[in-house]
């Protein structure tokens, strides 16, 4: 029994160390996690702050280009004035209104020359600034530059005007050299006149594109301008375009709304038109013969230009842009139906039937024939689409004729 109580006993006892021990881990190990989730919590909370930094700075750019931008349209707007001369540090000024001012040039501003735009203050009319712009941004409102598309085959009809304006517009430009060992001077332009419809802006277009060349459209009428004097600078304004960007051709639209006859009394807006005109003349006078600059005129209305602008040594060479003989028809035909579907179409009966009709009208045709084909669904033309789409044409020129509209 005794032997029996003493190994009960021995398993009762415990020892202190071990019970230390074993706090000690434990207690080690929640530290342990404890750190884990304040460093976690810390990456977190700087993660958050780094981001909450770049949010600020990022208002802060905001709010700086708001107020610079605020403090910008406070301020007042500055003058642009033209130097007519500079006398040491100071200039004399040209401001729109043409007035005069004697004023000092900053300091930052260098290499102000006469003729340089400048830019000046309201109050003291001081230079401030110089800035690079130059008066054909305004010309360029007014008149369209570019490379036409259109060339020779694209235009029927028209041989003996073509042979023309070859002559005057295209050889002087590709080969001046054979006029100098001649001995003769081109002619500056030509004038082409005629019927509307019957490609006089078509040959403008095609001889620009054989030559090359800059073409400068401009309409007669855009040429006369509100203010007096505008309209002339507008014109010197265009030839000096021109001359920058040669070669170059100037096609004039619809002339007679600036070239028509002078008459001896008139309102004050036709004596500016006058003054326009006379500009006019005195840059086509101005030009070298032998220039990389020629002037084509368009007009439908020949009879009532002043005779000052088809004198011989301006716009020389007149030519005659008719309606199309029965051969001009077909040609003219044989160019718009080139992409079309056709079948059992005998273009010589379509022209035949077409007396009288100009090239637009011809081209017109072609595409109504296109529509009484597109609305009965079928992929091709056939010679009743054109008999149909010539009487329909025929019967809006009389509409046009007799004054009434039509859709």
């Amino acid at each position: 029994m005794r032997s029996m109580e003493k190994e009960a006993v021995e398993k009762k006892v415990v020892y202190s160390e071990t019970i230390a021990g074993q706090d000690i881990d434990a207690e080690h190990k929640a530290l342990l996690e404890s750190m884990e989730r304040l460093e976690e919590e810390n990456r977190i909370i700087g993660s958050t702050l780094n981001r909450v930094e770049e949010e600020t700075a990022m208002l802060r750019e905001l709010f700086n280009n708001a107020n610079k931008e605020l403090t910008n349209l406070k301020k007042p707007a500055l003058l642009v004035a033209e130097v007519v001369s500079m006398i040491g540090d100071k200039a004399i000024i040209r401001l729109p209104n043409a007035n005069k001012f004697y004023c000092y040039v900053s300091q930052n501003v260098q290499d102000v020359r006469a003729g340089d735009n400048v830019l000046v203050d309201q109050k003291t009319l001081n230079v401030v600034e110089k800035v690079h712009s130059t008066s054909n941004n305004d010309v360029e409102k007014f008149v369209i530059m570019d490379k036409p598309k259109e060339n020779w085959k694209s235009i029927g009809g028209l041989k003996n005007e073509i042979e023309e304006v070859k002559e005057v517009i295209e050889l002087p430009l590709k080969n001046p050299k054979l006029f100098e060992k001649v001995g003769i001077q081109p002619p500056k332009g030509i004038l082409l006149y005629g019927p509307p419809g019957t490609g006089k802006t078509l040959l403008a277009k095609a001889v620009a594109n054989s030559t090359d060349a800059t073409f400068i459209e401009v309409v007669g009428s855009e040429l006369v301008q509100k203010f007096i004097g505008e309209g002339a600078k507008l014109v010197k304004d265009i030839f000096t375009l021109a001359r920058s960007k040669a070669p170059s051709i100037i096609f004039i639209d619809e002339i007679d709304a600036l070239a028509s006859t002078r008459m001896d009394t008139g309102t004050s807006g036709e004596r500016e038109v006058n003054r326009t005109f006379m500009q006019l003349l005195a840059e086509i006078d101005g030009f070298d013969h032998l220039d990389n600059v020629k002037i084509i005129g368009a007009t439908n209305r020949a009879d009532i230009l002043d005779t000052a602008i088809i004198r011989p040594g301006r716009l020389d060479r007149l030519i005659e842009v008719g309606l199309p003989d029965e051969e001009g028809r077909l040609d003219i035909i044989k160019v718009h139906t080139q992409k079309m579907n056709l079948q059992k179409v005998m273009l010589k009966k379509v022209s035949a039937k077409m007396q009288d009709f100009s090239g637009a009208e011809i081209r017109a045709v072609c595409t109504e024939a296109g529509y009484f084909a597109i609305r009965e669904n079928r992929e091709y033309v056939t010679q009743r689409d054109f008999e149909q789409a010539i009487e329909k044409v025929r019967l809006q020129d009389e509409d046009e004729e007799d004054g009434k509209f039509f859709g």
